[in-house]
């Protein structure tokens, strides 16, 4: 996922920002804050939609159900009405364990390219 953890620093953020964090149109965050009431983002003048921290976590959220599990809007809605702690909490385990798995192959990565002692030149250890 493209969130930026960087753009918490912000009390509010424009549609172009949320939608930038997402790689999403600014249309999708629209038509989501008409599917989903948790989504408020305040309103300035002229229209101008200002989203929240809280409404950003709730994209991110809306976003991993819809575009990363595959369920439907429906489904999301009902999943986050109906327990959203709980959808919360197996999000961040989620998110924890992607980022376990994503060191570790690093790890591997960094393991595969360390030259084992057979590879090493004959008189390498040498005292």
């Amino acid at each position: 996922m493209a969130y930026n953890p960087n753009k918490n620093l912000k009390l509010y953020y424009s549609t172009g920002e949320v939608a930038g964090m997402f790689h999403v149109n600014e249309s999708l965050l629209r038509f989501w804050e008409k599917e989903f009431p948790q989504i408020a983002p305040k309103k300035a003048g002229r229209g101008i939609r200002q989203y929240r921290r809280e409404d950003v976590e709730t994209i991110k959220l809306i976003y991993h159900l819809v575009k990363e599990k595959g369920m439907t809007l429906a489904g999301a809605r009902q999943r986050i009405t109906d327990n959203k702690e709980a959808t919360v909490r197996n999000f961040e385990i989620v998110n924890r364990l992607k980022a376990i798995r994503e060191e570790l192959l690093s790890i591997r990565k960094e393991l595969d390219r360390t030259p084992t002692t057979k590879e090493l030149p004959p008189g390498f250890f040498t005292e």
